[in-house]
């Protein structure tokens, strides 16, 4: 990893602009009563003047303020990832720390990363006399689109609601190209991501988040449109049953997280964005060499009833079959079968060369969820006992589920399990829960998240396999931009569920099936095929099935618009995987420009739900046409 830190001014202008070190992204920072920033790109507005600051418990840090110091350097870093969209990471970004004063002489830095496509900020608070911690009482951070903005962007549910009170959990219905006005379902404003089409002057696309949140802050929201600003929210006091205070508190000298606005005149930037990893650092070292890959989980179709030992004895063949590295047992596992047949179970698993992800509810005082096991995820000392008993009969990982929103003290309970996970060589992946928020580089054991409308909805409802196709069209620009997200699908059976004739009917089709494998980005990917699958399946898609990679060395955003369709393509060493589907409603031609794919022969998957795999080659210059039914998709392989 290389670090520069360049110098290039020391100033204390009013207002100060600071660029990109193309250019073409342009900051600007004004205080005269309160600070303000807004963002330009190639002079064009796509975010108008917008509040900065806070409001300590010892000081209001964002009105009555005047800029005392600024200073601009350059930063360049080169870093490492092996579970995201690309596995080295090259960045550049005008750095700037902006020094305010109140009216007490209080002091607040407002420190900016201005990158090409990409601007991100946050607040240092210095140690103020004896005062050494602070409790953040608000953020006047705010967003101002310009006006006709059009927005994706997902509902903040109402706390201790939904299955067994577990609500929120970032699983609620998109807005797609709505009006800003218009007010959010339930009236507690937005999830991040959220997604914004900037249409006038000059058409552009925003995508807003936050990065770097741990133990010493909240994860936060964006409000309901007030005023022409989206603001920043704090969680809800309902949330995490009513325990802990929505206000974070941190040690000073100390920093919020990073808010982070990526932007650009197409969707490129958006699905290509690296900004949630630019500049956060691991927080510690990996205990071991974590191996990602695939797996399979009889919950998601077989359901409660499928967690036996002789159905994950099926599993577990199934795995081994497919060629996978992983099985999961999903919930009720230490009912059905218990600590000591797991124990054999596990076994038994390892002779077949596969290895084990066993499910557990994060469980405590905020919930009510039954599946077992409970209350060992929220008590310390419980939770290192439990895995220690994991790390002694090799399980490789666990599934954690049914959290309880974004308080300081949930976030605070992520980190533990991270680390005490880590400390007994396990890797985690979070159900029912938050998004990452950087997590994929602070935590080396952390494999992904849900915190999406995820496929165990389709098994639950078939509204939600009619809107599959659609759904599948918001992800990559969406929540898969900004982190791993476990979204557990690729079904290849017609009708979801144990029995042939019964359940959901899939609208989709199978190739459409498996270019979601590379739509949808987690480094283990848990599919919802079923053991049966190997025979009644198409065989070019099982055969596919057991080649696709789930973890990749570049990602290459090639064509789409948000619900309607979508191309991406990625690199896994020499091969490159592209993948498109189309929910338009109607069959979707494409001019497509490949350059990955230039003068090469390539295996196309096609042919819907009759799928077939055939060499085509593509021209000398990277142009292919293609046209693509609704609800259906096609796969290109390089051999």
């Amino acid at each position: 990893m290389t670090l520069a830190l360049v110098p290039l001014s020391v100033m204390a202008e009013n207002p100060t602009v600071v660029k990109s070190p193309n250019g073409a992204l342009a900051v600007k920072l004004e205080c005269t009563e309160s600070p303000t920033y807004s963002i330009t790109l190639n002079d064009a507005p796509m975010l108008d003047a917008s509040p900065l600051g806070l409001v300590a418990n010892f000081g209001d840090f964002s009105r009555g303020m005047k800029v005392t110091d600024c200073k601009i350097d350059t930063v360049a870093d080169t870093y490492a990832m092996n579970r995201s969209k690309a596995s080295s990471v090259s960045y550049k970004a005008t750095h700037l720390v902006w020094t305010l004063e109140n009216a007490n002489k209080q002091q607040m830095q407002v420190e900016f990363m201005v990158a090409d496509n990409d601007v991100a900020f946050r607040y240092f608070l210095p140690k103020d006399g004896e005062t050494g911690s602070v409790r953040v009482m608000d953020e006047a951070t705010g967003f101002r689109l310009p006006e006709g903005t059009t927005t994706f962007i997902c509902p903040q549910s109402d706390a201790m609601v939904g299955w067994k009170r577990t609500k929120p959990s970032y699983e609620e219905d998109y807005v797609i190209d709505a009006p800003m006005d218009q007010k959010s379902q339930f009236g507690h404003g937005y999830t991040f991501p959220c997604l914004f089409h900037v249409n006038a002057p000059t058409e552009g696309w925003v995508l807003i988040s936050e990065t770097g949140v741990d133990s010493r802050y909240c994860g936060s929201r964006l409000s309901d449109y007030q005023d022409g600003v989206y603001k920043l929210e704090f969680p809800m006091p309902e949330e995490f049953n009513g325990n802990g205070t929505v206000e974070p508190a941190f040690a000073l000298p100390g920093s919020t997280p990073w808010r982070t606005i990526t932007v650009g005149n197409t969707l490129k930037p958006i699905v290509e964005t690296t900004v949630p990893w630019n500049y956060v650092k691991p927080l510690y070292d990996a205990s071991t060499d974590y191996q990602f890959g695939r797996g399979t989980w009889s919950w998601i179709v077989w359901q409660d009833g499928s967690i036996n030992y002789d159905d994950q004895v099926k599993y577990i063949d199934f795995s081994a079959a497919m060629g996978y590295e992983y099985v999961l047992i999903d919930n009720w596992w230490d009912t059905n079968i218990g600590h000591e047949r797991m124990e054999d179970l596990i076994k038994y698993a390892h002779s077949k060369n596969v290895d084990v992800f066993l499910w557990y509810s994060s469980s405590g005082y905020w919930n009510d969820i039954e599946q077992g096991p409970i209350s060992r995820m929220d008590n310390s000392i419980i939770r290192k006992k439990e895995m220690r008993w994991m790390k002694e009969q090799g399980v490789k990982g666990i599934k954690v589920d049914f959290f309880a929103g974004d308080k300081q003290p949930t976030i605070q309970l992520y980190e533990e399990i991270l680390s005490d996970a880590n400390d007994n060589g396990l890797m985690v992946i979070f159900h029912g829960c938050t998004i990452p928020r950087g997590w994929e580089r602070m935590y080396p054991n952390y494999v992904g998240s849900e915190a999406v409308l995820a496929s165990e909805n389709l098994y639950f409802t078939q509204r939600s396999c009619d809107m599959e196709a659609l759904n599948t069209c918001l992800h990559p620009f969406i929540r898969n931009a900004i982190g791993c997200m476990e979204f557990g699908g690729c079904f290849l059976s017609r009708r979801l569920h144990r029995e042939p004739n019964k359940g959901n009917y899939r609208k989709t089709t199978d190739v459409f099936e498996l270019a979601t494998t590379v739509l949808f980005q987690n480094p283990i990917q848990n599919f919802a095929l079923v053991p049966n699958n190997i025979s009644d399946a198409p065989a070019v898609c099982i055969d596919y099935m057991k080649q696709v990679p789930t973890t990749w060395d570049e990602t290459v955003f090639i064509d789409g618009y948000p619900g309607k369709y979508v191309v991406m393509a990625r690199r896994n060493g020499d091969k490159w995987y592209l993948a498109a589907v189309n929910a338009t409603g109607e069959p979707l031609k494409l001019n497509l420009d490949l350059p990955m794919f230039k003068g090469r022969e390539v295996q196309l998957y096609s042919g819907g739900n009759n799928p077939s795999v055939a060499p085509v080659k593509v021209k000398a210059k990277g142009l292919y046409k293609v046209t693509i039914p609704s609800q259906d998709g096609m796969v290109m392989v390089t051999k």
